[in-house]
């Protein structure tokens, strides 16, 4: 594969990404799960896509980011929750050869930042503590669990052919 074929190639995954993170999202919005206090967006199985491409990590940003747009949020949100998804994409890429080490930065970035956003940027009146357990609970759920059978499927399914993970 030439150079230029790879580049497209990795815009095209970065795409699609971003567009599987919106479409996700909408979803669990429609339950009214996307945004708040208690959050629970399908969307952040996707986090364990830098594992296997380097184009999750702006695919994801970008979808995160276009989401909260979509969705109604407030600028800050949208920089600050788009943030926390870079930050655990790129965590996530750099644990890449460890299966499940690599799942754990999604989760703790969305767990510090996302309650914090929700302090400042809506003056929620919920304590610290209390929105990191909630936020931490539903990522561990949907990014942690989630992501850990996302990764699963596309091992056995061979979907990226450089699977660079060690057992």
């Amino acid at each position: 594969m030439k150079n230029g074929d790879l580049t497209i190639r990795r815009i095209t995954e970065g795409g699609v990404i971003a567009a599987l993170y919106v479409g996700l999202t909408f979803l669990s919005s429609l339950f009214g799960m996307s945004s708040g206090f208690i959050q629970f967006r399908i969307s952040e199985i996707l986090c364990i896509l830098p594992v296997f491409t380097p184009a999750a990590i702006p695919g994801l940003a970008i979808g995160c980011a276009l989401a909260n747009l979509l969705t109604g949020a407030l600028p800050f949100d949208v920089l600050f929750g788009s943030l926390a998804t870079l930050l655990g994409a790129v965590g996530t890429y750099l644990l890449r050869k460890h299966k499940i080490l690599a799942l754990l930065p999604p989760i703790v970035s969305n767990t510090v930042i996302v309650p914090l956003v929700l302090l400042f940027v809506y003056f929620t009146d919920a304590s610290y503590l209390l929105m990191c357990l909630s936020i931490g609970i539903s990522e561990a759920l949907s990014a942690g669990v989630g992501g850990y059978f996302v990764a699963q499927a596309l091992r056995r399914l061979r979907v990226y052919k450089k699977d660079t993970e060690k057992g």
